[in-house]
């Protein structure tokens, strides 16, 4: 089976975090969430969000970006952003591939949306972003469509 690992820095809102788990449970990729949490993992909302599935969770929470890079160094990361051109849809994931989405109220920072690897999702000009859990399960699908679920 093949398989996508989906990052998530910082992230802010439980209940994103929550479907996201969910995802990840349905589709087979991992979750790594990196750095300072807005929530606690036992938090209610997390909980009422990915329901049943936690305990089928690939969880990992890495304190940095730079311990998971340390982790795998030969990853290959993308970083979904809206201050890209380069669509989701140009890319041809491979098994294994990291797909990094930032905080909910502001998104990853700069040193991650110039890298050759920052992606989009298109919008209609002038809106400002997707939903977290949105963005994720659009962009993990793309994958698993590429290279098999």
């Amino acid at each position: 089976m093949s398989k996508i690992n989906v990052v998530l820095y910082e992230p802010e809102i439980p209940a994103n975090t929550g479907n996201i788990a969910r995802l990840c449970v349905c589709t087979g990729a991992s979750l790594y969430l990196v750095g300072k949490l807005g929530f606690a993992l036992t938090d209610k909302y997390i909980k009422r969000a990915g329901m049943d599935y936690w305990q089928n969770v690939d969880l990992h929470k890495i304190e940095s970006m730079e311990k998971l890079y340390q982790q795998f160094p030969n990853g290959r990361f993308f970083y979904l952003t809206t201050k890209s051109k380069k669509k989701y849809t140009d890319i041809t994931f491979k098994d294994g591939d990291f797909l990094v989405f930032g905080p909910e109220s502001r998104g990853l920072p700069h040193e991650y949306v110039i890298q050759d690897t920052a992606i989009t999702l298109p919008m209609i000009e002038g809106q400002r972003s997707l939903n977290l859990s949105n963005s994720v399960a659009i962009t993990v699908y793309e994958a698993i469509r590429q290279i098999g679920l």
